[in-house]
């Protein structure tokens, strides 16, 4: 039988919610008469207050994260209801600490193994509807509270750390009625690193609420297996922003579309109009629909409502209010929501366990869920296919590749996906590589197949799938993240209902990391400037170096290459950053010094504003221009030549992330990798796209001789984020490699005139380093730019055939959650009626 429409869903779910969403939530039953914020609060005083651990109130000032952890221990200590445990240590040894608070039968040991059993067969679709009846009676539900994943965002910890204390001190019946029903995990900082650093990131400069699904920080990785064990149906993450005012959801729009109607309906239906009244009887400001996103799966609020099927919420504090009121309203959110979902309790759970059996019936039918927009002045601009989709396999015969195949197997398997290995080959009709079309095609045994007929059908989806279809073109973040294409795997899908003989693959360690050679070039490291994205670049791959390929490195810098530092290296490595200012801190002598090296022998590998210093240096015959397509962060297939030694182990075919990044033309060197012509079938982009076609037939990686050294440029950033690992391959190629043999000669004239014309070229490239970038039609321009202009004059627009783009400077290179305007810019977009073609930020 077909699985019930997403539409019939949204009824059904309506009407479960009818009177939460005409009233007050927190008036819906009898148990209301306890006011959570009316009651007058009673403290057992054997709990202590933070006054009696910190000698100082919480909201007085910032706690730093050794006070959290004390206080965290104190209150575990005093009180029956609290258990505690550190999920993870970080990179500079500090713990991450979390806190289990409850009914203390709930808490002991034996109590937390039953609630786990009992969690566990709610979102077992094989569960019965009798039995689940009963768990959603009889079962507490898990609520997270989690703070600080960015270091500078203090309050959500010291607010957390509030409700801490209430939940184990209070005795009144508005605490009660919270334990009665709950079980709740408190995460006061998820980033203790950058906390006491007063930095966005952690020590390696990853921004660590994008890292969710990929899971290379510590930090992230601890995290997940603590949900896992306690799932969540609330995950609250509680951030800080430039914006004067408070947001909670409901978010803007796109939303993924395997988010599920229970999961929206929570979040907007129950949670949001319970803070909402709150807010509104206290007077604080607050906005909603705009600016946050629940699409990408790297934050902490699209995991935790794809992975788990929970209402993942995104709260975010104006950052420059003291810190009493940023603790107060932090406070007032995360208590008004465990309130309303611990009197919804039962409600809650029977849909819990009811969206999971329809996850297995839509994995049975093949179904994807449908976009669909939630804010009345969106549509949907791009459909989920309507063929279906019932298995991803993901072939293993290449050695090559074998470790990045058991490498994602391992990422499914510790999300709970269960996943088959077959032990006889079977032929699949319609198998569809990623980005071609279908063919008939035999499946030796050992390959792995994963099919969606199961309880984790959406985060399957959400991670194997060809294209995330984004149903609206408002990008907070980036549009693509496939695992199959990130790590470059012989891989595809099939709609066919299939039951090939396949055994479940036991939980697969983690794969090994590359060895380098035996004596490894000796390397160095150029951040070119101090920007957010140069910090980050040049973090993810010190990372890289150290933690995953176990390789030493230099940092240098302008003066240091200047003073000599290249002495004794063997490959340079500049990542993103701004060039002109890479070039003035080298001065004349450093940008000699910087030429001769390479000229001697050396080696310089470079991406994004890397290459455009080589260019600017006159390292490289490679032309650079500014691109003119709208891509804000999709996988596009690219060809690598196998005479090239960067194509060693990697394949005919690669993935790179691209970004806005330069259009790149080899002419004095070699392509070895390049975008396929537009049109044909080689030519794929995941994610959304605005005028792709510019980047066909052009270059992705330059590879060219310079005396005697060489230069080898990448347009975009070759380990983004440190997850691409496909495009790793390339630059451990790139760095650990040989040099290409033959090739023809550029006569001396002919390069020279070749230079001149690159560093003519890279130094009229536009130096803004993460603007902004609203893209729209021609007949809304003049609309935009008085919008535009209320805000900034720092912008440039940039017209070309059907588009007009606005690029709005950026100079601290801020996120859009650190931006004082650029949500508000969003807001008036959408009252003003403008549908953009992209709006990045």
């Amino acid at each position: 039988m077909p699985a019930p429409s997403r539409n019939m869903r949204a009824l059904l779910l309506g009407s479960l919610f009818l009177v939460v969403a005409m009233v007050q939530p927190l008036t819906v039953t009898a148990q209301t008469a306890c006011d959570p914020f009316g009651t007058t609060p009673v403290y057992d005083p054997s709990v202590p207050a933070a006054t009696d651990v910190l000698g100082f109130a919480l909201g007085s000032r910032e706690v730093t994260s050794a006070e959290s952890d004390a206080y965290l221990d104190a209150i575990d200590a005093a009180s029956a209801r609290v258990v505690s445990g550190t999920a993870a240590t970080s990179w500079e040894d500090r713990p991450i600490r979390y806190a289990i608070v409850g009914d203390p039968a709930n808490v002991t040991s034996d109590g937390l193994t039953a609630l786990q059993a009992a969690i566990a067969a709610l979102r077992d679709p094989s569960t019965t509807p009798g039995e689940a009846a009963a768990l959603a009676t009889e079962t507490p539900e898990i609520l997270w509270i989690a703070g600080n994943v960015h270091g500078g965002e203090e309050s959500g910890t010291d607010a957390s750390l509030q409700v801490l204390y209430d939940l184990a001190a209070r005795t009144d019946c508005a605490a009660t009625q919270i334990l009665d029903e709950a079980v709740v995990v408190i995460m006061p900082t998820q980033n203790p690193d950058g906390r006491e650093a007063e930095t966005r990131r952690n020590s390696y400069d990853f921004d660590m609420n994008r890292d969710w699904f990929a899971r290379t920080q510590p930090e992230t990785d601890g995290k997940l297996e603590v949900i896992r064990e306690y799932p969540p149906v609330l995950f609250i993450d509680a951030h800080e922003m430039g914006s004067k005012t408070y947001f909670f959801p409901p978010n803007a729009d796109p939303v993924y579309h395997e988010i599920t109607e229970e999961s929206v309906g929570w979040i907007n239906e129950l949670y949001s109009p319970a803070i909402a009244a709150q807010f509104q009887a206290e007077r604080i400001r607050y906005f909603n629909e705009s600016t946050y996103d629940l699409f990408y799966m790297g934050y902490g609020d699209t995991v935790p409502t794809t992975g788990f099927t929970a209402a993942g919420m995104t709260f975010e504090k104006h950052n420059g209010d003291p810190i009493d009121q940023r603790t107060h309203e932090q406070y007032v959110a995360m208590w008004a929501s465990l309130s309303a979902g611990a009197l919804n309790k039962d409600a809650i759970l029977t849909a819990w366990h009811a969206a999971y059996v329809q996850a297995y019936e839509e994995g049975v039918a093949g179904i994807l869920q449908p976009n669909q927009v939630y804010n009345p002045k969106s549509s949907v601009q791009l459909e989920v296919p309507s063929y279906p989709v019932r298995n991803y396999f993901i072939r293993t015969v290449d050695p090559n590749s074998s470790a990045q195949a058991d490498a994602l197997v391992r990422r499914l398997q510790r999300m709970d996906v269960e996943v088959y290995e077959l032990t006889e080959e079977v032929t699949v009709e319609d198998f569809h590589p990623y980005g071609r079309g279908a063919v008939s095609t035999v499946l030796p045994a050992g390959t792995y197949w994963v099919p969606l007929a199961q309880a984790q059908k959406h985060w399957i989806q959400a991670m194997l799938h060809e294209d995330p279809y984004t149903p609206f073109p408002y990008f907070y973040d980036v549009t693509a993240w496939s695992g199959p294409l990130l790590m470059n795997l012989d891989a595809g899908w099939s709609g066919a209902t299939i039951a090939p003989a396949a055994v479940l693959v036991d939980p697969v360690s983690e794969p090994a990391p590359p060895t380098p050679p035996t004596e490894p070039p000796s390397i160095a490291v150029f951040q070119l400037s101090r920007s957010s994205a140069s910090f980050e670049s040049a973090g993810w791959l010190r990372f890289l170096l150290t933690e995953v390929w176990g390789v030493g490195f230099t940092d240098v810098t302008g003066g240091d290459i200047a003073a000599g530092a290249l002495e004794g290296i063997d490959v340079l490595i500049a990542t993103t950053g701004d060039d002109a200012v890479a070039s003035q801190s080298l001065g004349k002598a450093g940008r000699t010094a910087l030429r001769d090296w390479v000229q001697a022998g050396g080696r310089y590998i470079g991406w994004r504003g890397g290459a455009a210093l080589a260019g600017r240096l006159g390292l490289t015959t490679a032309l650079l221009k500014k691109p003119k397509s709208d891509i804000p962060g999709s996988l596009i297939r690219v060809a690598v030549d196998p005479a090239s030694p960067l194509a060693r182990g990697v394949g005919p075919f690669d993935w790179m992330y691209y970004e806005y990044d330069l259009v790149m033309e080899a002419r004095g060197g070699t392509a070895p990798v390049t975008y396929p012509a537009a049109g044909t079938e080689d030519f794929f982009v995941s994610g959304f796209e605005e005028g792709a076609e510019e980047l066909g037939g052009t270059t992705a990686v330059v590879d060219e001789p310079r005396g005697g050294g060489r230069v080898l440029l990448f347009a975009s950033d070759p380990n983004y984020r440190a997850f691409t690992q496909g495009s790793q391959e390339l630059l451990w190629n790139a760095i650990f490699g040989p040099d290409p043999t033959g090739g023809a000669a550029t006569s001396t004239a002919s390069r020279a005139t070749l230079v001149a014309k690159a560093r003519e070229a890279a130094r009229a490239l536009p130096r803004w380093l993460s603007p902004l970038r609203l893209s729209v039609r021609p007949a809304d321009a003049g609309a935009v730019e008085s919008l535009v202009r209320r805000y900034t004059m720092a912008y440039r627009v940039e017209r070309s055939v059907g588009r007009v783009a606005f690029v709005l400077r950026n100079p601290s290179g801020l996120e859009i959650d650190e931006h004082p305007w650029a949500g508000l810019l969003a807001i008036q977009l959408r009252s003003a009626g403008v549908l953009p073609i992209a709006f990045s930020v």
